[in-house]
């Protein structure tokens, strides 16, 4: 048995590089697995449409284009691959895999693991009549996909048979990496901890740079940004693992990185749920061991629950998105005007032409206030983006809006520019989601012409789901010295539904207790009040000096893309709440404590 396995991390959505595989293969120490997470709720919704077209697509086309090149190397130098960019059909993708591989004479073997799409049984399982999770909403037919998260017993059961690269359908994203470790180090079921700690491995890497640099509160000291280094987890059997990079790769690998990716969505901290184990990350501790090399350790783990996450996405009719630049004096006002002009016209328009009125609209002037919000709008600011986005069932309405927003430019007076010239009327999809029994859901093995059924365990009803959050108590707003809340803490954000996820994360122990008093639910509340925030809910993560921090109802739709926003998914709302004024001791200035951090 191994002592440790090497994962690399080399695409992290659809569109991702795909230069990142060479690079990782190109490391001195070589990787024993690539790993790719390419799967969001849009990427299903527009995979199911490419699907319904040809039945023998559905599958990422960047899984067959980033590994074909490198396949004589994979096969050389042993790395194994397991990605979920099979998507809608894993058989295919594997098949064409397999094809060029015997094409090329090589001795590899593919794998395709199924039993998450759920489509042919759509009739039996609304039947049953599921609730939407977040919203209590009754499922509607008409589903455009429809899929269980597996989890990694699967894969580590593809591996045991000897595949060289498995191609998964939707799974749990870090049971890309969990099933390797099972496979590897023979991890069972009920081995919490270990499968706790190869669960946040994987959440590490799973959004390639994001943990080596990218995105990082302290963005200008990190370097190489032209060449940013993927992800590499060393996992040992006992769960310990090392986050490093490839050597010579531009990014950074610290305590403060890597914290900021275990915070990234994960909700409530001691019930991180996964169809392998439910995760308690409270405790886990961080420590640069070299340049460039975090251990992380710490994390342990309680029985799973009996349920799959089902994902089902629903098209939901039509949107459209224009942006123009507007400069000069009143630059703001005068296109805040022409946005809520040309709603308008529209909605005269397309009533004349015998439509509903639009499903929703949104102007947003960006440089004026409206994505930050609070109590001013400067129309006064001189360099403003607008945006005007809409929405209706019907796409040829929404083509009268697209027809009139080049020609408005003569109306609204000093549109210096448009971006992309006519904008481009696109499918809305609402993703719904709920939980489904895990005996109701078959997965198996497809390899070498063979479907293998495997056994996945049925997990506990007495799973611990939840836990409570902090209390709500007033803030404590001492005498000292007032400070940007980005003094203090890092963050990163990233969404839930409809909801945002915050991890805030302090600089300094002694840090904490200022965030856990000040950071309060009514001052973040205050922070996002222009987006009519619902619940707010605070953890702690004592392990991290952490808290994250969970808002309700403040993205506008279900997924991306169901709203309108500029940002539909919330990534800038970390960044929003560190401009937060929060009060610190006058000492520690003379203490240096602050030095450096509010740049």
């Amino acid at each position: 048995m191994k002592d440790k396995v090497r994962f690399g991390l080399w695409a992290a959505f659809w569109g991702d590089t795909s230069r990142a595989a060479r690079q990782l293969l190109d490391d001195g120490d070589g990787v024993d697995y690539l790993v790719s997470d390419y799967l969001a709720e849009i990427t299903m919704a527009l995979l199911a449409r490419a699907r319904a077209k040809d039945p023998e697509t559905g599958y990422v086309p960047d899984v067959v284009g980033s590994l074909k090149p490198i396949l004589a190397d994979l096969a050389q130098s042993g790395t194994k691959v397991v990605t979920n960019g099979g998507a809608l059909n894993p058989r295919d993708c594997a098949r064409v895999l397999q094809e060029a591989a015997d094409e090329a004479g090589l001795p590899l073997k593919v794998a395709a693991i199924e039993g998450d799409d759920l489509t042919p049984r759509l009739d039996e399982i609304l039947a049953t009549k599921p609730r939407e999770m977040a919203t209590g909403e009754e499922i509607p037919p008409g589903l455009a996909s429809v899929n269980a998260y597996l989890g990694a017993r699967p894969i580590a059961r593809a591996l045991d048979m000897g595949a060289d690269i498995v191609i998964t359908g939707r799974c749990a994203d870090s049971s890309l990496v969990v099933g390797p470790l099972m496979h590897e180090f023979g991890w069972g079921d009920t081995d919490y901890d270990r499968l706790a700690a190869g669960t946040l491995a994987g959440h590490i890497i799973e959004c390639g740079p994001q943990s080596t640099g990218g995105v990082f509160t302290d963005w200008h000291t990190v370097p190489g940004w032209d060449d940013m280094g993927y992800p590499i987890a060393e996992v040992s059997s006992d769960g310990t693992t090392v986050i490093t990079k490839p050597a010579g790769t531009g990014g950074l690998v610290s305590v403060g990185t890597v914290g900021e990716q275990i915070l990234f969505e994960i909700g409530d901290p001691a019930a991180f749920i996964t169809p392998d184990v439910v995760c308690d990350w409270r405790n886990v501790n961080l420590e640069q061991v070299g340049p460039d090399r975090i251990q992380v350790s710490g994390a342990r783990g309680n029985p799973a629950t009996t349920s799959y996450k089902v994902l089902a996405t629903f098209h939901d009719g039509f949107r459209v998105l224009a942006t123009a630049l507007f400069a000069g004096i009143d630059a703001a006002g005068r296109a805040r005007r022409a946005g809520e002009a040309l709603v308008a016209r529209t909605e005269r328009l397309i009533a004349d032409e015998g439509f509903g009125p639009l499903t929703e609209s949104s102007v947003e002037v960006v440089g004026a206030g409206d994505i930050l919000g609070g109590a001013s709008r400067p129309d006064t600011a001189t360099e403003v983006v607008l945006k005007v986005g809409v929405r209706h069932p019907d796409r040829a309405a929404l083509e009268i809006f697209a027809a009139e927003f080049v020609p408005f430019g003569i109306v609204a007076q000093g549109m210096a520019g448009v971006f992309a010239g006519r904008p481009r009327v696109a499918p809305v999809y609402r993703v719904f989601q709920w939980l489904l029994d895990k005996r109701k859901v078959s997965a198996s093995v497809h390899l070498a012409g063979t479907d293998t059924p495997v056994e996945v365990s049925s997990g506990s009803s007495d799973a611990q789901v939840a836990t409570p959050p902090l209390g709500e108590d007033v803030a404590t707003i001492r005498a000292g010295r007032t400070v940007p809340l980005r003094a203090l803490a890092y963050a990163r954000s990233g969404d839930k539904g409809d909801g945002a996820n915050i991890g805030l994360m302090a600089r300094h122990p002694d840090f904490l207790p200022i965030i856990r008093e000040q950071v309060t639910a009514k001052r973040v509340r205050s922070i996002f009040s222009h987006y009519s925030p619902g619940e707010i809910r605070r953890w702690e993560l004592p392990g991290l000096n952490a808290m994250n921090i969970v808002i309700d109802g403040v993205l506008g739709g279900q997924g991306g893309t169901s709203t309108l926003r500029y940002d539909p998914q919330g990534k800038s709302y970390g960044a929003m709440l560190l401009t937060l004024p929060v009060v610190v001791p006058a000492g520690w200035d003379h203490e240096g404590r602050l030095a450096g951090t509010e740049a």
